[in-house]
Parts: C-alpha cells; sequence; structure tokens
C-alpha cells in the first residue's frame, strides 16, 4: 500500500528534512516485507493565495487518484501507535492500494476537504507547526511499519 504525505508548503533543507527523509526511508524498508510503502511526501504551493479552497484543490490533486484520505486535524481521532498501526493495517488489507495523508496550511484543512475525507487524525489537542507534523508522521508511519514486523523500536 502506497503512502503520500500531501502537505502544504515547501520543506527547506534543514534538521526537519532530513529527519523526514531518514524516518520515510526506514518506512519503506520496514514496511515493503508487509505490504506498506514506499512513501513520499507531495508538497503543494498556493501561489496565488486563494486561501484554503485553493489548496484544497492542491491536495486533491497531489493525492494519487482512488487513495484513502486520511487528513490530519485536530478533530480527528486520537490513536495510540498499535491502534495507528492496525488502522493502517486494516486499510492493506482491504485492498486499499494508496493512502493519502492530508497536512494543510497555516489556517488548517478546508471544511468541504475535511468532509470529504475517510478518516480524520490527530495528534492531540494542542496545534503543532505543520513541519514538525510531517515529522511526526513520518516517525508514526515507521514505528507503524515496527509494530506490525515485531520488531523491538516501540517500547510501550
Amino acid at each position: 500500500m502506497r503512502m503520500t504525505i500531501c502537505a502544504v508548503g515547501r520543506l527547506r533543507a534543514g534538521p526537519e528534512k532530513t529527519l523526514i527523509d531518514d524516518y520515510l526511508t526506514r518506512f519503506d524498508r520496514t514496511g515493503r516485507p508487509l505490504g506498506l510503502g514506499p512513501a513520499k511526501l507531495a508538497e503543494v504551493d498556493d501561489r496565488k493565495g486563494g486561501g484554503m479552497t485553493a489548496e484544497a484543490d492542491l491536495l486533491r490533486r497531489a493525492a494519487p487518484q482512488g487513495a484513502l484520505l486520511c487528513v490530519l486535524d485536530e478533530r480527528g481521532k486520537t490513536l495510540t501507535s498499535p491502534k495507528f498501526a492496525e488502522t493502517l493495517a486494516g486499510w492493506r488489507d482491504t485492498g486499499r492500494q494508496d493512502v493519502a495523508i492530508l497536512i494543510g496550511g497555516a489556517d488548517g484543512l478546508d471544511p468541504a476537504l475535511r468532509a470529504e475525507a475517510d478518516f480524520a487524525l490527530s495528534f492531540g489537542a494542542m496545534v503543532w507547526p505543520h513541519m514538525l507534523v510531517r515529522v511526526m508522521l513520518s516517525e508514526q508511519l515507521y514505528r507503524a511499519a515496527t509494530i506490525l514486523a515485531g520488531g523491538p523500536y516501540h517500547r510501550a
């Protein structure tokens, strides 16, 4: 099951990009034998200043056609890491070929796009900087793969 992280904004070289690249590489390596991966980051930029509606259109286009749409949103479900792993495995086991995880811009996600989503995931009630959310999501994808593989990374 291919994973696409669709995010508003461009990530510059730096520690966040290094971490994302590292975790997504680890996810690909660990997840492949489990039918998970590859994972990629698709960045979109609303250069015309169209706000959330324009960002939503760009995110829709960045998602693979027919993909399960998962939005990151503070109103979404808060899952433990094992439950997140179980959720990914469930999507895989029902034959999903693609999952797109959407991260909105500074103002969040357009309500219409949130309503279209198949699943809404929350990293808690706090608001996180978008670049850190990408790192956290990448790490959780890797952690989910290690949980499903029975590896020692997750110790809870």
